[in-house]
């Protein structure tokens, strides 16, 4: 362990930031049965289009998008492997939805909430 990080970031809706919040904002919850794989994003701009222009479409999570920033030891993190899901700037780290509990003990520090976008509640 050489003490490094990297900085990750992660769009999430009102549901999943609550469970966050409730975790003393020191880990994500586990996956849903139906998700595979946990995916932190590795650019700021990718995590403001998903939070912007996907979460807060969402009427039952809140019609709200929050970007998440936190930093994960650099050497733990290196293992996983970073897809590419669109343009070089769609880039994402895919973790196994059964090691997100390893993960979680790798952040160091808080999960920080960065910014927040509000879309139409009404649907």
């Amino acid at each position: 362990m050489t003490g490094e990080t990297t900085t990750l970031f992660r769009p999430v809706g009102q549901k999943e930031l609550v469970l966050i919040a409730n975790s003393g904002l020191r880990k994500f919850p586990p996956r849903l049965i139906w998700q595979p794989i946990f995916y932190p994003v590795l650019s700021l701009d990718y995590a403001i289009e998903i939070a912007r222009d996907w979460n807060t479409k969402d009427v039952e999570n809140g019609s709200v998008g929050y970007v998440t920033q936190f930093c994960v030891e650099a050497d733990y993190v290196a293992q996983f492997p970073v897809k590419c899901v669109g343009s070089s700037k769609h880039r994402e780290l895919w973790v196994p939805a059964e090691q997100l509990a390893t993960f979680n003990a790798h952040i160091v520090g808080k999960i920080e909430v960065i910014q927040t976008f509000f879309g139409d509640k009404s649907g």
